[in-house]
């Protein structure tokens, strides 16, 4: 955790990423007993202030990554040091993250909780949810940065090689950060989850975090890469952490394109061997 943060954890173990189990499985026409590793998930819940702002169902690895990743993708935070303390607590039914907050960002959060506050059914109050939704992000800053053809091939490569947890349960998403160079480049962080979503808010986390810094990551010198469909909310993740490209093995969506086409955000998609799609920015691509 960043130096400005109290970790505190209430000893208790989290729970491993995965579990064995037996089934039976068929095999060259014969069924036989057999066990296979599969991922688990638990309800993770966020707490600011003592009041849960949300529980996501998610891998149990990375939980500090998580936390402060999802806090700024949600727009509670904006640096790490915002957050002052995190307490973790693990119990039979689940993970409880304690978040205190600096006063300026307690203060936004319990404002925008009474905003979003209101009569069940009223209308407006389903209006403000949907603007919430689709709340504005601001567009990736303009630099010369551009990534060679050969640098999302390798990126691509280099993710799959990473994915420990998936290669173990075949059950899990990945979000990558590949920091790119004159010539090449590197994944330096890869964060898995079954949650798509969870997975790109660890990798935010990370980068926010000292340990990110520590591993010479620079968000506007590099690309995210994702091993799902790219939907709104993965670009929105983007723009949150200022990365000008997102490389994605699945196909993207329309309001997907639309958006980082507005966000300034490079989208390829579909990257398959030496093979991919460019939709928005392609400026950025070079061979």
């Amino acid at each position: 955790m960043d130096k400005t943060c109290s970790l505190e954890r209430d000893g208790a173990d989290i729970p491993p990423a995965t579990s064995e189990v037996s089934n039976i499985i068929r095999r060259q026409g014969r069924l036989k007993a057999s066990h296979r590793q599969v991922a688990e998930e638990v309800p993770v819940a966020f707490s600011y202030g003592g009041t849960t702002h949300a529980v996501m169902m998610a891998s149990p690895q990375d939980i500090e990554d998580f936390a402060v990743g999802f806090s700024l993708c949600e727009g509670i935070i904006a640096q790490a040091a915002e957050i002052e303390a995190m307490a973790i607590q693990s119990f039979p039914a689940g993970i409880d993250v304690q978040i205190q907050l600096s006063d300026q960002q307690r203060d936004a959060l319990t404002a925008r909780r009474r905003h979003m506050a209101g009569p069940v059914g009223c209308g407006l109050c389903g209006i403000e949810s949907i603007t919430e939704a689709v709340r504005e992000f601001p567009p990736v800053a303009d630099s010369e940065f551009t990534l060679r053809s050969e640098q999302i091939v390798q990126a691509a490569e280099q993710m799959w090689n990473l994915q420990v947890l998936h290669r173990a349960t075949g059950a899990v998403h990945a979000a990558g950060y590949y920091q790119a160079r004159q010539r090449d480049g590197e994944i330096l962080a890869v964060r898995e989850d079954v949650g798509r979503h969870n997975a790109l808010d660890k990798l935010a986390g990370f980068l926010l975090r000292g340990e990110g810094k520590a591993e010479g990551a620079n968000p506007a010198r590099g690309a995210v890469v994702v091993t799902s469909r790219v939907s709104l909310e993965m670009v929105q993740k983007t723009a949150a952490i200022r990365s000008p490209v997102i490389l994605a093995i699945s196909a993207p969506t329309a309001l997907a394109i639309r958006t980082a086409e507005a966000l300034n955000i490079t989208l390829v998609a579909l990257v398959r061997g030496a093979e991919f799609d460019v939709y928005t920015h392609p400026h950025r691509i070079v061979e």
